[in-house]
């Protein structure tokens, strides 16, 4: 029984996950920063090792800016650029891949050593093993996502692959956070009551599908048009919503039916947050929870409208998705809590 404790409140083990969940976050802050600046595709190589250090002189500095001139994007964008701009677009994706590799090895040293020390839980190593694959495979979808801005004229990456991207980092937050709650508090056993889990799960699975939606505003500069609400340019659905064929395009595709998607979407869990906050009543730390994340969910819902009326202004924009972190958090903290009914 001692030994059990100590492999479920191994303080070590609970820092270890908190900053990883730190590094995470930051990742997805400055993934965001990295796109708002157009630095993205600054850096047209793959190169995980020899990457590591940024150009060390004039002469590497200007093979660099060589290999960006010959990209789309480049032409199309910044043909006036000179090498001190070009330098401080190279920083932003620079840092981000750094910071990638810095998430790499601060999660996967340590899990080893407390894998070889056994000190993580019993029956849970799986769990902690699948994080490290998912960000092993999220550094080969981020150059998978560079890699379809380099080619047939584009000039931004494929807003497909930027969703994939941003999907993939959230679920590795969250589920580093499941797992620090479950260190720190306990791993709960299989509920009694199913019903609230089934309503909570529906409602993080909404939140995760308008973190995706968000992608596809972000992929595609959506957030610079129509910028008036309630109405869309006068309009509840933009003109031309469904113009794009097959229709199945325009949720991905059309600015105007992405933009429209995403404010629905943004009314729909309010909607579904107040039902799941009446029906959990008798569920006292559902509700507790339900009361941070609500919070959240308005501020983010205001956040989001002022961001569209000002013309998605970059530190506005990036507030935006700092804050959805803190809302993603607070749902899967609802629908862990719906767990221990």
């Amino acid at each position: 029984m001692a030994f059990q404790l100590h492999q479920n409140n191994d303080r070590a083990v609970r820092r270890w996950l908190f900053l990883m969940l730190l590094l995470v976050g930051a990742m997805i802050v400055l993934g965001g920063a990295t796109r708002l600046t157009n630095s993205g595709l600054s850096i047209t190589e793959w190169a995980p090792i020899k990457g590591a250090l940024p150009p060390l002189s004039a002469e590497a500095w200007q093979l660099e800016f060589h290999k960006y001139q010959q990209i789309p994007e480049f032409m199309a964008e910044h043909s006036d650029m000179e090498m001190s701009g070009f330098k401080r677009i190279y920083f932003w994706e620079w840092s981000h891949r750094q910071l990638g590799r810095l998430i790499g090895l601060a999660y996967a040293l340590p899990f080893f050593y407390f894998l070889f020390r056994r000190r993580l839980p019993q029956g849970q190593v799986w769990k902690f093993f699948s994080i490290m694959l998912l960000i092993g495979v999220q550094g080969g979808i981020g150059w998978w996502m560079v890699a379809s801005g380099l080619i047939n004229d584009r000039v931004d990456v494929s807003q497909y692959r930027l969703a994939t991207h941003l999907g993939v980092a959230f679920i590795i937050l969250g589920a580093l956070f499941w797992l620090w709650r479950n260190q720190t508090e306990g791993w709960p056993r299989k509920p009694l009551d199913k019903m609230p889990v089934k309503r909570t799960s529906l409602l993080a699975a909404l939140v995760f599908a308008q973190i995706i939606a968000g992608a596809f505003v972000a992929g595609l500069k959506a957030g610079r048009t129509y910028n008036t609400w309630p109405l869309m340019d006068g309009d509840i659905v933009p003109a031309g919503y469904g113009s794009l064929m097959p229709f199945w395009r325009n949720m991905f595709e059309n600015i105007g039916a992405v933009q429209f998607n995403h404010r629905t979407l943004a009314y729909l869990i309010l909607a579904v947050t107040i039902w799941v906050f009446v029906t959990t009543k008798r569920q006292p730390l559902v509700r507790r929870n339900m009361i941070i994340f609500k919070a959240a969910l308005l501020w983010q819902i205001l956040l989001g409208i002022y961001v569209l009326l000002t013309g998605d202004a970059l530190w506005l924009a990036l507030l935006h998705q700092f804050s959805a972190i803190f809302v993603w958090l607070a749902v899967v903290s609802v629908m862990r809590s719906a767990r221990k009914v």
